[in-house]
């Protein structure tokens, strides 16, 4: 069930934290304005499961000082998000409340749902780069699985060509990884 707030004027990230907790949808801020979206659907969980536990998998192997998260509060300029996934430096990761600040963040990826598909292609790249986090990674289910790879350059994100399933997404930041999309989805 989704809660209705009565609020005047624009939220603040500290009103945004301070309600309760919700499972049924999440909570962003932008502008002062709250944006909400459902849960997500079950592919788009197995794909952060699996794009969660590959990250972990090979920044350990590469011995990088992060930590991966999932659905963590990130507070930038304008607000506060929500990434899918976000790699986080550790020291800020374990100094860190309920919410992490931009700065502390290397990467996010946001896997697009139906409900997210302009947020996740459009307003949040631009704010993720407006917060100078140098690395934006989409993930596309449909029709079939496909990422890609965007790197900050001023105040938005290079894209480089969708890796399709099949094929192989290779980045040497912010630590070595490398997987099929399809790896995400149902085999």
């Amino acid at each position: 069930m989704s809660v209705a707030y009565h609020h005047a004027g624009p939220w603040t990230v500290e009103e945004v934290l301070a309600l309760p907790e919700d499972t049924t949808e999440r909570t962003e801020l932008v502008g002062g304005q709250l944006m909400m979206s459902p849960a997500p659907a079950l592919a788009h969980q197995r794909a952060s499961h699996r794009l969660h536990a590959l990250l972990e998998r090979a920044a350990e192997e590469s011995g990088a000082d992060v930590e991966v998260f999932q659905a963590i509060n990130v507070i930038v300029p304008d607000g506060l998000l929500i990434p899918d996934l976000a790699i986080v430096d550790a020291t800020a990761a374990r100094e860190a409340g309920v919410a992490i600040h931009a700065h502390d963040v290397l990467a996010v990826a946001e896997i697009a749902s139906p409900s997210t598909r302009l947020t996740d292609r459009k307003l949040k790249p631009a704010l993720y780069a407006t917060a100078s986090i140098e690395h934006y990674w989409r993930i596309d289910l449909d029709p079939a699985p496909r990422v890609t790879i965007g790197r900050r350059r001023a105040e938005a994100y290079e894209e480089q060509p969708p890796v399709l399933a099949g094929g192989r997404v290779r980045l040497d930041e912010p630590f070595p990884v490398d997987f099929d999309p399809a790896s995400l989805t149902i085999r």
